[in-house]
């Protein structure tokens, strides 16, 4: 997705730089054009606008705080404006703006969601929370990344939240549409044609027909990786029970998910779920 993001900026006008602790996202990124840094501190003192596209709180810490003269941390100031686009929970991404604010910087929680094909295009969705000031002075760039902004709230935390409740269901309609299909062969049912009928009745949702024919091999390609949305439904789950729910439905997306990445489809297109539904079905007859 950041690669994606980059090079739809760099369509835009805009001169990019970054940082990856991937070599061959490195090599990637030179070979586009792109000036890699060593650091996030190094990036920082060459640029004003800041994206931070990483996997999980773990990479936001590692951005934000580790080794501390190359942290984001140690070099930014006031003429800084940092964009963090990763899904993470609510108070990991409050608190990632707060330390960001805290430098006299601005900050945006606007996790983003759509995959690199939508992204390279400019058609992703972001979820933004943050004064309306700031969200103001980005404006341009964001209308840049994205066809389809939602402006949740001025708390930090909202965009998380947003994005969460929208991956829990993307997750659910996943999980269903893939346990829906592997019923419809077992009965003897061509998933193909069954697809194309769900599609255009009642049962549609969008995670089916965006997903289902790559499980299928009607398509190729890989739109998000199988851990990446089990991330995602896992802290879903975990923000309701913060708040003293629970999800029967977000509890077995979360574990029919995890169990896809369990059996060898973690780095896969996340429609593998349907495998791991055929492989279930499989045993049990």
């Amino acid at each position: 997705m950041g690669t994606a993001m980059a090079e739809r900026l760099r369509d835009c006008g805009h001169i990019i730089h970054i940082c990856d602790i991937d070599p061959k996202r490195e090599a990637l990124g030179r070979s586009l054009g792109f000036k890699v840094h060593p650091s996030p501190a190094s990036l920082a003192a060459d640029c004003a606008v800041i994206l931070v596209v990483v996997l999980n709180a773990s990479q936001v810490r590692e951005v934000l705080y580790a080794a501390s003269s190359g942290s984001l941390l140690a070099a930014i100031g006031p003429d800084h404006r940092v964009i963090f686009c990763s899904t993470v929970s609510p108070q990991e991404a409050s608190f990632a703006c707060q330390c960001i604010v805290e430098k006299n910087a601005l900050a945006l929680d606007a996790p983003t969601s759509g995959g690199p094909a939508r992204a390279a295009l400019g058609q992703i969705s972001m979820m933004i929370a943050g004064p309306q000031t700031t969200q103001a002075l980005l404006a341009g760039v964001l209308a840049q990344l994205s066809s389809k902004l939602f402006a949740i709230s001025e708390r930090y935390g909202d965009g998380a939240r947003a994005k969460l409740v929208n991956n829990l269901l993307a997750a659910i309609n996943l999980v269903g549409g893939a346990e829906a299909l592997a019923l419809g062969e077992q009965l003897g049912l061509d998933p193909q044609s069954l697809l194309a009928l769900i599609n255009e009745s009642s049962g549609a949702s969008w995670m089916l027909g965006h997903r289902m024919p790559r499980a299928l091999g009607m398509e190729s390609g890989i739109t998000a990786q199988t851990h990446v949305l089990t991330k995602d439904v896992k802290l879903a789950n975990l923000m309701a029970q913060e708040q003293g729910l629970s999800l029967p439905m977000g509890e077995v997306a979360a574990k029919q998910m995890q169990a896809s990445c369990d059996h060898g489809w973690r780095d896969a297109d996340d429609s593998s779920v349907f495998h791991w539904y055929r492989k279930l079905f499989q045993k049990e007859n």
